[in-house]
């Protein structure tokens, strides 16, 4: 058959990890959306896509298999602190920073072939944003200067 020449395992295994992750990314980046913030669906999608294709072909590197998922962490971290900035006292966009983190790890692991791990993981991530708050932090205004 000659579609098996070009979809073998490898194949089969990037392609049940891209449905995996356009799917969790999806759901990942409505919330934030919903939230009114910038990094979205897309965002979301492209980091766990990402993350996943980096690692699939880390895996292949018989030399040092986790080399290049590794860096994925240091990247991702780097870019989330790009979103992170103080207004008024406060900060914003932590919990943005976060779901664009575990998006990062969520694509690791599907690349590494832990499906329901990853799967686990995306949905208690999208949930955990939601759990109501307990109380409301007060909000220190700077002193404004003459």
């Amino acid at each position: 058959m000659i579609l098996s020449q070009f979809f073998g395992p490898l194949e089969l295994h990037f392609a049940v990890a891209l449905g995996i992750s356009l799917v969790l990314g999806y759901l990942l980046g409505a919330e934030r959306e919903m939230r009114g913030k910038d990094a979205g669906i897309s965002t979301h999608i492209l980091v766990i896509s990402g993350a996943m294709l980096f690692s699939i072909v880390s895996a292949t590197d018989v030399l040092a298999p986790t080399r290049i998922a590794a860096q994925v962490v240091t990247g991702i971290g780097f870019l989330g602190a790009g979103l992170i900035f103080h207004v008024d006292g406060g900060v914003k966009n932590l919990t943005t920073a976060a779901s664009l983190w575990i998006s990062a790890a969520i694509g690791v692991a599907l690349g590494l072939g832990f499906y329901v791990v990853a799967i686990t993981a995306g949905l208690i991530s999208v949930l955990v944003p939601r759990i109501p708050r307990v109380g409301m932090k007060e909000r220190v205004h700077p002193v404004e200067r003459p």
